[in-house]
C-alpha cells in the first residue's frame, strides 16, 4: 500500500451496513473450574485460518423464515437466535434444550450443511426440537473497518453444567479440533504465542476470566453480569503486546484506514507505531487507546514516510509528548529523536523487538520483529495490494526483503492495512512468487518488442484484466526501472528496449 500515484483518481471504497453474525460461547463446570469450548479453524478457511475461535457464522436470509418457530428473551433479534442454533447444529451436531444439549441426527445435520433451508424443514417438522431459554446475549461487537465488509456480531452464551459433551469432527467443515479449556489457560497459551486466537475471542476470554474471579467461579452469575453490562469499546489484540487502532486515512483503495499499533509490554513500556491521524476524531481514538493501556508510552515510531503513515505532527505532539523514532531516511521528513538502524534491539518492558530495515517499497522502511510476529508496515497488506513507487522504490530489493522476512518464519504478520495475516510463510511465498512472475512478464514484453509503457503493461498484465490501467502502468515502470538497474533493459527517449538491442 502507499499513496495513490500522482495523476490517478481512484474511487474511494464503499462500505455497506455491517452484516449480522453470531457466535456461541459454550461453557461447562470442569474439575478445576469453568471451561470454555473453542475450535481450531481449518487452514482452508478465508477468515482466521488456523485460529482458535468460538463456533458461529453469518445470519442467513433463510434464518428469518425460522423466526416464528424459535424465540428467546435474551434481547437479541430472533434471526440471530435462529442463526446460532443453526450454527450449533452444523458445527457441533447439537441444539440447546434449556441448559442441556440435544444431538441432531447425522442425516439431518448433513442436509443442513448442504442447504441452510433444510434447517427450516427440520424445525417445522419437529425433527429438531430446541429450547433457547438459557441462551444469553452476553456481548456485541462490530468488526473493525479493515475492508469494505464489516460484521455486527452477537455473542451468545450457554452453560451446560457438568455435561461432558465433546463435539465430533465427523461432517465438520470448519474446525479441525475442539478443546475444553479454562479461559485463563487459553489466554496464557496465547500470550506465549503458542496458539493463535481470534481478537474478539481473546478480549471476551479476558472478560470471562475477570468476571469469574469476581463471582468466585459462578458461571451463571458471570453470564448474567455480562448480559447486563454489555461492555463497550475493547482493545483489538492481534497478539500479546500488539494492539491495533485503525485510523482513517487517504490511502490506496480498497483500504481507507491505516493500522496504528501499540507495540510492547501490555503493562510496561510500549511504542505507538504509525499514528497516521490527520483529524481529531482519529487522534481521540488513539489517545483513548493509549490511556486504556496499562503501560507507559515511550515513543512514536514511523515505519516509513509515506503520507498515509505519518499523521499531523502538530496534533501528535499536542496529544503525546514523547520522542519520535524512525529510520535515517524517515528523519528527512520528520525530525526524529532516535535514528533506528537494522538490528537495533528495542527493550519495551518485558518484551524485546528487533528493528529490521526493509527497503524496496520505500527507502528506510522499518519492520519490527519479535516472537509475537512482525509489524510489517507496507511490506504486505491484509487488504488490497502493495505498490512499489517507481521514484523511491526498488522491485528487486523489495523481493529480497520479502525473502528475508520469510526466512524469519514469523508467528504472525501485522500489516499497515487490513487484518492480521495468519499464515505468514504462505502469504510471503505468494507475494514473492507473484512479484517474480510479474517481473519476468515485464521483461518478456520488452523482449517481445513492446516499447511503450502502455504496451508493455498491457502484455504483462494480460492475466489480470481487472487491474486498474493506471496502476498497472505505474507498477510496470517500477519493474522496468529495476530491470534497468540490473542492466537488462535500457530507455531510449520514451521507448524501452532489451539492452544492446535497437
Amino acid at each position: 500500500m502507499s499513496e495513490v500515484p500522482e495523476g490517478l483518481n481512484l474511487a474511494p471504497p464503499t462500505r455497506g451496513m455491517p452484516r449480522p453474525s453470531v457466535t456461541l460461547t459454550l461453557t461447562r463446570d470442569g474439575v478445576e473450574g469453568v471451561e470454555v469450548l473453542l475450535g481450531r479453524r481449518s487452514e482452508t478457511m478465508r477468515a482466521f485460518p488456523g485460529y482458535w475461535a468460538f463456533p458461529g457464522g453469518g445470519v442467513s436470509r433463510s434464518d428469518k423464515e425460522v423466526e416464528r418457530f424459535i424465540s428467546n428473551n435474551s434481547g437479541a433479534q430472533d434471526s440471530a437466535i435462529v442463526a446460532v442454533v443453526r450454527e450449533m447444529s452444523e458445527e457441533l451436531g447439537v441444539v440447546p434444550t434449556g441448559n442441556a444439549l440435544q444431538s441432531v441426527r447425522p442425516e439431518i445435520r448433513a442436509n443442513i450443511l448442504a442447504d441452510k433451508k433444510a434447517f427450516l424443514a427440520a424445525i417445522s417438522s419437529e425433527k429438531i426440537v430446541t429450547d433457547t431459554s438459557c441462551l444469553r446475549h452476553i456481548s456485541s461487537r462490530t468488526t473493525p473497518p479493515f475492508g469494505p465488509v464489516q460484521f455486527e456480531n452477537t455473542f451468545f452464551h450457554l452453560h451446560i453444567g457438568n455435561d461432558d459433551f465433546t463435539p465430533s469432527l465427523e461432517l465438520q467443515t470448519e474446525f479441525t479440533a475442539f478443546e475444553w479449556m479454562k479461559p485463563r489457560d487459553m489466554i496464557q497459551r496465547w500470550s506465549q504465542h503458542e496458539i493463535r486466537v481470534a481478537p474478539p475471542v481473546v478480549t471476551l476470554l479476558m472478560e470471562l476470566d475477570r468476571t469469574l474471579k469476581r463471582f468466585e467461579g459462578d458461571m451463571i452469575q458471570t453470564a448474567e453480569d455480562l448480559q447486563r453490562r454489555q461492555p463497550g469499546r475493547r482493545s483489538i489484540l492481534f497478539a500479546h503486546g500488539v494492539e491495533v487502532v485503525p485510523v482513517k486515512t487517504a490511502t490506496l483503495p480498497p483500504a481507507d484506514h491505516t493500522n496504528a499499533y501499540l507495540v510492547g509490554d501490555p503493562e510496561g513500556e510500549f511504542v505507538l507505531v504509525d499514528p497516521a491521524c490527520h483529524m481529531r476524531e482519529g487522534m481521540e481514538e488513539l489517545a483513548e487507546a493509549v490511556d486504556r493501556h496499562k503501560g507507559e508510552l515511550v515513543a512514536l515510531l514511523f515505519t516509513h514516510s509515506h503520507g498515509d503513515h505519518i499523521g499531523d505532527m502538530d496534533l501528535l505532539r499536542e496529544a503525546f509528548d514523547v520522542p519520535i523514532w524512525g529510520s535515517e531516511y524517515t528523519s528527512q521528513t520528520v525530525r526524529c529523536d532516535r535514528i533506528l538502524s537494522d538490528g537495533d534491539m528495542l527493550q519495551l518492558g518485558n518484551q524485546e523487538w528487533t528493528v529490521l530495515i526493509t527497503p524496496g517499497h520505500h527507502p528506510g522502511h522499518v519492520c519490527l520483529s519479535s516472537p509475537a510476529g512482525i509489524v510489517a508496515g507496507d511490506m504486505v497488506a491484509g487488504i488490497g495490494t502493495i505498490l512499489i513507487p517507481p521514484g523511491t522504490g526498488n522491485m528487486d530489493v523489495y523481493i529480497e526483503q520479502l525473502e528475508r522476512l520469510r526466512e524469519l518464519k514469523p508467528h504472525l504478520l501485522f500489516p499497515s492495512h487490513g487484518p492480521v495475516i495468519p499464515l505468514p510463510e504462505r502469504t510471503l511465498s505468494y507475494y514473492i512468487k507473484h512479484r517474480k512472475q510479474r517481473h519476468q512478464k515485464v521483461l518478456e514484453a520488452v523482449e517481445f518488442g513492446h516499447k511503450t509503457i502502455s504496451a508493455i503493461a498491457s502484455m504483462a498484465y494480460s492475466d489480470s484484466p481487472d487491474a486498474h490501467p493506471g496502476l498497472a502502468q505505474d507498477q510496470t515502470l517500477a519493474h522496468l526501472l529495476s530491470h534497468q538497474r540490473m542492466g537488462l533493459v535500457e530507455q531510449q527517449s520514451n521507448e524501452w528496449n532489451r539492452r544492446g538491442v535497437e
